[in-house]
């Protein structure tokens, strides 16, 4: 594989923003599929996918997931990366619900528990349309996303046996740590896909040292066993996405990372954010992988071997 080839991710819709903050955040089965299937267009490998309910509430029931997964998959060769982080109010079993049913090429996997700061949302976005919003939001002050050794352990002996391997979510410099204690119990195997988070409350800061930091670290514990990837929630999404494809990184973008495109203006879509990394990566002399290649440098399955 080519040394200048980057895996781009596009997380759709996600659990953090709600309804009220964008008109563009797609929320129905439809929507969330021509997002996902505009963004592998764009340039996207992988697309990482959440649900919603009834006034665009997250929610794992796998029956949520029918609709997209099965247009996805007959209309583009993008890899679906389905979540078991869900929502930090779900419980593990609910978040696993779906790879449970799925059993997709790829699933998200945090490493740890945490504070998730998300009510600060409350003084940019005041004017809410649905109850459960405020009351999501504000809960966050007095919320832990839990993440403990026997969740993820759980989660691990949920996916392997079905060779779904694992986009490992970093929110700090221990959730490394905590992937190389389970590397060294043999629960996971290389090629991992490592995807640090900046920029959320409770988590590590957005700070270029903090980027170099995660970095370090990783080289120090994995060597050549991984792939390094980033995402930069709000404001912070492209600067760290473009300092990390100098770094050698991959990089994920999407609506439930950030909503904007820049200052004060909020992204139309998904695969918009997908095409603004992509001009930055190839400025760079970068190339987007694409989903096969993608697939060949983590490792994965293939597409028919998922259950959708």
């Amino acid at each position: 594989m080519a040394s200048n080839k980057i895996i781009i991710t596009c997380a759709v819709t996600g659990a953090i923003h709600t309804p009220s903050m964008s008109p563009h955040l797609p929320l129905s089965a439809g929507d969330i599929a021509e997002a996902a299937i505009g963004a592998v267009e764009a340039g996207a490998a992988i697309v990482h996918l959440h649900a919603r309910g009834k006034d665009g509430i997250p929610d794992q029931d796998p029956e949520l997931f029918v609709p997209f997964l099965q247009a996805i998959k007959q209309r583009c060769d993008g890899i679906v990366n389905i979540t078991t982080g869900g929502a930090p109010s779900m419980t593990v079993e609910e978040r696993m619900r779906p790879v449970a049913r799925f059993l997709p090429e790829i699933a998200s996997l945090n490493m740890g528990s945490m504070n998730f700061g998300l009510y600060p949302m409350l003084d940019r976005f005041r004017d809410l349309r649905h109850d459960w919003e405020r009351s999501y939001l504000e809960g966050s002050r007095d919320r832990v996303f839990r993440n403990t050794f026997s969740d993820i352990e759980a989660i691990l002996a949920t996916c392997s046996e079905s060779g779904t391997r694992f986009e490992v979510e970093c929110y700090d410099i221990g959730h490394l740590y905590t992937l190389a204690h389970f590397v060294d119990r043999g629960l996971i195997r290389p090629p991992f896909f490592v995807q640090s988070v900046f920029g959320i409350l409770g988590g590590i800061g957005p700070h270029p040292e903090d980027v170099v930091h995660m970095k370090r670290t990783a080289d120090r514990l994995f060597g050549t066993d991984y792939h390094w990837s980033v995402l930069g929630a709000g404001r912070n999404q492209m600067r760290i996405a473009a300092m990390a494809m100098t770094m050698g990184g991959n990089v994920r973008v999407g609506l439930e990372d950030s909503l904007w495109i820049g200052p004060g203006q909020l992204a139309t879509s998904n695969a918009e954010q997908v095409l603004r990394v992509r001009r930055i990566a190839e400025g760079l002399g970068l190339e987007p992988a694409t989903p096969e290649e993608a697939r060949a440098m983590l490792a994965l399955k293939g597409a028919a071997a998922v259950n959708f």
